[in-house]
């Protein structure tokens, strides 16, 4: 009668694991920790994981119940994940059940029995007419070069899927093109554990490294199969992605795997085409662009050691790989590794942990290093590399501030920059404008009683969206049409306030006729495949102007832009948040690091009201480095992270009392060295109804930090506001301003 009783973690808000009994025609073959299982939890049934088999139980039998069913199929976790996903939890205090519940595909999570055909991938035909073949080819090369570029990537890459072939920025119809005309076939994948041949590696490609290179190289090599850490700090076009391309040479060789962190979606096609181009070997994706059944083939290809590569946003972190060698998290700072809701965990700190656990080495990239990573580095935990010199030709581009209060302004473009922008057209060069506001307008009002069209939900202004005639509020996501007149007044003179990339495409437009503009933000990128096809128009010189939010200032290759221009910089000056600055700082190196990437000169000019504000001046003359220097030195005297650790409880109502009384409440908790600040309004105090609050932690060291939070957590079920208020907490929050 062993493996009686199980452990089980269920997908609910409860901090702990479900015992159940195995029935005995269950028992056999015994289960496994990390199986699935189906278990009835009140009147439905679930999917839960197996955490631990027991032959004894102290709970009372009779108040058990038996499991429904095994899943008897090859989708169970390894011990190893198991461990790993129990840390994670632990760490940030989440229910352990929906931590592995947000670790597995959609499909997994389903009762219904998962129904898996095998995946298919595209290759080349064998042709019988060699010569008619060539023809084709060759009409093709003239007449339809993108399909030809297809082609061609398919036959360098025998066994390419179509989710690859879409994160490049191909679409069905080339594909079918190809397929009509039987220059390529659809096949089933192989599935084969992955194993390194010479010919995986593509040495035309491979570029000579620099000095620093080869030292950062050699140091990531000398470290594999143990645990270390390696910031690679480099300028922006300073050569990462060839560090870790020569550094994954060598674990694949071994037959171990890759895995590639990303903070974006729209960083996978040019990753993927970097590690193509040098690596004929399987690689899998992991982000938001897939659909549920390739999600799964990811995790099983995983699963199976059949991908050597895994390239993904920041939940690939929790994929199942076996053989794995080496990690690399690349743009470490963004703050898009960092999950903003239900289980807020950072990708890169995860990243982290799972090297430790695996003992194997992993790479922190970035130009503008993130101060919790760059304290680390300084104070010896991490090995600190940094790349001064840019590769190839390019020089670091200039950043010039023009002051906007002894300047005519039009449509937000100052003269000095639409000077410089009429002079880089001339040379046939490209320009990117940097606007960190979608949409046409921030808001609306009236000219007459100046009335501003306010979500009601949110008490902010609704953004005006002109091409699809709504405003929408960016907070909520609640729409409405246009008034055609003021509902205050009556007036009809109604007019967009502010500056949105909408508006400012429609400008450059009237400026700027004879040149091509591009907009790249969340609204022109919605459609599948869309943002991989405009940025490939760039690389192309299709489009002479940019005009994009944070989405074009990451990571970006745009050998042709030489001239950036930063238009509203000064809203991050003046922030209640302590790590407005940092952000801030990061994003302006980041958008200046799209200039001058090949030979041409770059040059970076950034539009403000605030000319002699120390940070901007900082930044300007002496480099990120030597303003984050001066910061961390602040933070320390300041006592702020990373010179400290701070947890945030957020709690929201219908009322704007139950929030603050529930997290009054949790402050009368004598804590040992931790401090409290507040509880006090949200920065956005109502959105979506709902009246919003947090609260702070803040001790000295993690073990305090986290003591103080088991407290709080047994302490909460017994407030008598707990069932008014929806509650979260947040260890390490990295966005105050939620």
């Amino acid at each position: 009668m062993s493996n009686h009783y199980i452990q089980v973690a269920i997908p609910v808000p409860m901090r702990q694991l479900f015992t159940y009994l195995v029935p005995e025609q269950l028992q056999s073959p015994a289960i496994v920790v990390g199986e699935r299982v189906v278990v009835p939890f009140g009147a439905r049934k679930v999917i839960g994981i197996v955490m631990g088999t027991d032959a004894h139980s102290d709970v009372d039998q009779k108040k058990l119940k038996n499991i429904e069913s095994r899943l008897n199929d090859s989708f169970h976790l390894s011990q190893s994940l198991v461990d790993y996903l129990q840390l994670c939890a632990h760490y940030y205090h989440h229910p352990v059940g929906d931590v592995f519940q947000q670790a597995l595909p959609v499909l997994l999570r389903k009762i219904e029995k998962v129904t898996l055909t095998p995946p298919m991938v595209w290759q080349t035909s064998d042709f019988e007419d060699v010569d008619n073949t060539n023809d084709t080819i060759n009409k093709l090369k003239s007449k339809a070069i993108k399909q030809f570029n297809l082609y061609q990537i398919i036959k360098q890459h025998s066994g390419i899927s179509w989710a690859e072939l879409r994160t490049l920025g191909y679409n069905k119809a080339q594909l079918n093109a190809l397929h009509s005309k039987a220059l390529i076939e659809e096949v089933e994948q192989t599935t084969q554990a992955f194993t390194w041949q010479d010919s995986f590696l593509n040495q035309q490609d491979k570029l000579q490294l620099s000095t620093e290179q080869a030292i950062i190289v050699t140091a990531i090599e000398q470290s594999l199969n143990s645990f270390s850490c390696h910031l690679v700090d480099g300028v922006t076009g300073s050569g990462k992605t060839e560090v870790y391309l020569q550094a994954m040479e060598t674990v694949l060789a071994q037959s171990q795997q890759v895995l590639v962190i990303v903070p974006e979606i729209g960083l996978t096609p040019q990753t993927l085409s970097r590690f193509e181009q040098r690596f004929n070997v399987p690689v899998a994706l992991h982000h938001s662009g897939l659909n549920d059944t390739e999600r799964l083939n990811t995790w099983l290809t995983a699963q199976q050691g059949n991908a050597a590569i895994i390239i993904g946003t920041r939940s690939a972190i929790f994929s199942p790989l076996h053989n794995l060698g080496l990690i690399i998290v690349d743009e470490e700072h963004d703050s898009s590794l960092k999950q903003q809701d239900s289980f807020r965990y950072h990708g890169r700190d995860m990243a982290i942990l799972r090297a430790r656990q695996l003992n194997i080495p992993i790479v922190l990239g970035s130009a503008t290093p993130s101060f919790e990573t760059l304290q680390n580095a300084l104070s010896g935990k991490y090995n600190y590399h940094q790349l001064l010199k840019r590769a190839g030709n390019s020089s670091k581009a200039k950043i010039a501030l023009i002051d906007m209060n002894h300047q005519q302004v039009e449509f937000g473009l100052s003269g000095t920059l639409k000077h410089e922008i009429t002079q880089t057209l001339s040379r046939g060069e490209q320009v990117l404008l940097f606007l960190n506001r979608r949409g046409y307008a921030p808001a609306i009002n009236c000219k007459e009683c100046h009335w501003i069209a306010d979500c009601q939900r949110c008490d902010k202004p609704y953004t005006l969206h002109q091409k699809q005639q709504l405003l929408i509020c960016h907070h909520c996501g609640s729409q409405k049409r246009i008034p055609p007149q003021c509902p205050s007044c009556g007036s009809v003179r109604i007019v967009p306030l502010g500056q949105g990339t909408e508006q400012l495409e429609n400008r450059l437009d009237e400026l700027f006729p004879d040149a091509s503009i591009v907009r790249i933000d969340r609204d022109s990128t919605r459609k599948k495949g869309e943002l991989a096809k405009l940025l490939q128009e760039v690389s192309d010189k299709k489009h002479q102007l940019l005009v994009g939010t944070q989405m074009l200032a990451k990571g970006h290759h745009f050998p042709d832009v030489t001239l950036v221009a930063v238009l509203d910089v000064d809203g991050a000056l003046f922030s209640f948040d302590f790590r407005a600055s940092e952000q801030m700082a990061q994003l302006l190196i980041q958008v200046a690091g799209r200039a001058g990437r090949a030979s041409k000169p770059g040059k970076v000019l950034v539009q403000t009201n605030f000319v002699d504000h120390p940070l901007l001046q900082d930044l300007v003359h002496n480099g990120y480095h030597h303003f984050a220097h001066q910061a961390l030195t602040e933070r320390k005297q300041a006592l702020l992270p990373p010179f400290s650790y701070q947890a945030l409880i957020r709690a929201e109502a219908n009322y704007p009392s139950y929030p603050e009384k529930f997290l009054r409440g949790l402050t009368m908790q004598p804590l040992v060295s931790c401090e409290f600040a507040g509880p006090v309004p949200a920065a956005m105090e109502k959105k979506a109804g709902k009246f919003r609050y947090h609260l702070i932690i803040q001790a000295k060291t993690r073990k305090h930090l986290h003591g103080a939070i088991q407290q709080l957590l047994m302490q909460i079920p017994q407030s008598e506001w707990l069932n008014k208020v929806r509650w979260s907490l947040d260890v390490d929050p990295i966005d105050l301003n939620w």
